[in-house]
């Protein structure tokens, strides 16, 4: 499973040795912060998979690994089975999307949020001590609907 690190200026993908061979790519992601469009939480990655393996790994419902052409573009992807993923949309990247299979999607988007220090600290531990930004619920007043006669 891949490692999310997080600065003020980058987010690093951290790729084990296994997965950069499945992936056909030898340095771990990085990817200025003003890049990230918008990032979003699945739970089947699989259906927004889009193009051909180029150079990648592709074992349909297993392992989609490495980059994906398509006529619209470029994207990173790092599959595994049908598990929890996340989906970052980027601009003026090498890569118009990231999909990656992970279960710190929901820490990353909390991540992403807060000012984060200088050197690169993983997204689980940014999350579990920032202050988070949470929004309430506005308080409605009930309204009684008005029956009227036919």
């Amino acid at each position: 499973m891949v490692t999310l690190l997080l600065d003020r200026t980058q987010l690093e993908v951290v790729l084990s040795p296994i997965e950069r061979v499945a992936a056909f790519h030898r340095e771990n992601l990085r990817i200025d912060r003003e890049s990230i469009v918008k990032v979003q939480l699945t739970d089947d990655a699989w259906t927004w998979l889009r193009g051909v393996a180029s150079p990648g790994t592709h074992i349909p419902g297993v392992l989609a690994a490495g980059t994906w052409k398509s006529a619209t573009g470029e994207d990173f992807v790092f599959i595994r089975r049908r598990r929890p993923s996340v989906i970052i949309d980027l601009e003026n990247c090498e890569y118009d999307r990231l999909i990656f299979t992970t279960r710190n999607g929901l820490a990353l988007t909390q991540a992403l949020r807060l000012d984060v220090a200088e050197e690169p600290t993983d997204v689980v531990e940014i999350a579990a001590t920032g202050a988070i930004p949470v929004t309430t619920p506005s308080k409605r007043r009930k309204t009684t609907p008005v029956v009227r006669p036919v």
